[in-house]
């Protein structure tokens, strides 16, 4: 069994990103070996172009396939998540979740797009056959401060909610350590959040 990590903010550095990292963190100090997919990697052209034969997007959806649990991470722009987000889950299968638990998390300007997972969000995954949704994790840009000299930093809340969310999934998946199906290296969470660059002014 694996864990999945998706990226889904279209800039880098990001507070997504950052958030993402720091549940990588929280599950592999619980043992687990979360691999990571940073979905801006993937070529812009088939992704737009929906070409399910590309090579890197074949494996894209062969590492959501594979894995046990997926955690996805984006950004809330319009009231909505990222239109990177979208355009993957259009290439998944329509059963792509389905057995699967799943933590969504985002980033936004303010807690009322809190609502964006809800409305937006929540029901693709539905769509995708998860039906094992655990309770998201949204910060504030507020919650998510960077650091000088290179990384972010977030709040007492997130730290606990990050914690909690990591001991659900591990708990959800019945408490064991999982091995990774994928050749890929483990996501080593800690490199994301001491990405040296300032964020962005928009609330990736």
């Amino acid at each position: 069994m694996s864990i999945l990590l998706i990226a889904a903010s279209p800039a880098a550095p990001s507070r997504s990103a950052a958030l993402l990292a720091g549940a990588g963190h929280e599950l592999a100090l619980l043992g687990l070996a979360p691999l990571t997919l940073s979905l801006r990697d993937l070529p812009a052209h088939a992704l737009l172009l929906a070409d399910g034969e590309h090579a890197a997007i074949k494996a894209a959806v062969r590492q959501v396939a594979e894995a046990r649990a997926i955690v996805i991470a984006t950004p809330i722009y319009k009231a909505a998540y990222s239109g990177l987000l979208k355009v993957f889950l259009d290439l998944l299968p329509s059963d792509a979740l389905r057995g699967k638990t799943v933590l969504p998390m985002a980033t936004g300007g303010s807690p009322a797009h809190l609502l964006a997972l809800d409305y937006a969000l929540h029901p693709v995954l539905s769509a995708l056959g998860a039906r094992d949704v655990l309770d998201a994790v949204f910060a504030a840009d507020a919650q998510v401060g960077y650091r000088q000299g290179g990384g972010y930093d977030f709040d007492a809340d997130i730290e606990r909610r990050l914690d909690a969310a990591a001991r659900a999934l591990h708990t959800r998946l019945g408490g064991a350590r999982l091995v990774s199906l994928s050749s890929l290296p483990p996501v080593a969470p800690r490199a994301l959040l001491a990405a040296q660059a300032p964020p962005e002014r928009c609330s990736a």
